[in-house]
């Protein structure tokens, strides 16, 4: 299936110079959801994923399904202020700015085998925000998961990312 062909790019948005990758349209077509979250699993099955931590706001959609499917707990990573009791903060830098994702405190436990979720790997700022909240409670193994990567962008933050050996469906 080429996934490529059912995502729709917007230019300029959410300013301008920024190309929009936009899954929606991916989302909404039965055989495509099917089909990525069966090829996602699949890579995860044998790896005793206890938590699924799907990144505000589209890794929920498919983070939901993952833990679904393998048989997981399902942990929302919020933007500032969304998450009603203790939390773990970690502010990181966007294409276009900056923002601050949090984890209830209780979420997780040094145990959890932790797969991370995000539907779009970009500059690697959120990812790498994850990792440094789930270090604090001494998650040990971690995995990533991408819907698409933006491979033509590089930063530090994506140079570690590169050692968690992230699986990625779709690539610009």
């Amino acid at each position: 299936m080429n996934l490529k062909d059912k995502i729709r790019e917007v230019p300029d948005f959410p300013k301008k110079g920024i190309n929009f990758i936009d899954i929606t349209t991916l989302l909404k077509d039965k055989e495509a959801i099917q089909y990525i979250t069966g090829k996602i699993a699949d890579e995860f099955r044998d790896k005793q994923i206890s938590k699924v931590l799907g990144i505000e706001a589209r890794g929920f959609i498919l983070g939901g399904i993952l833990a679904h499917e393998l048989r997981a707990g399902f942990v929302p990573v919020r933007k500032k202020g969304k998450l009603p009791s203790d939390v773990i903060s970690e502010t990181y830098q966007l294409e276009y700015g900056t923002d601050t994702v949090e984890i209830h405190s209780d979420a997780l436990s040094e145990e959890d085998v932790v797969l991370i979720h995000d539907d779009l790997l970009a500059t690697g700022g959120t990812a790498q925000a994850v990792l440094n909240m789930i270090k604090q409670v001494g998650i040990k193994k971690v995995y990533f998961s991408f819907l698409c990567d933006l491979e033509f962008i590089q930063t530090p933050e994506r140079e570690i990312l590169k050692q968690f050996d992230p699986h990625v469906l779709v690539k610009y």
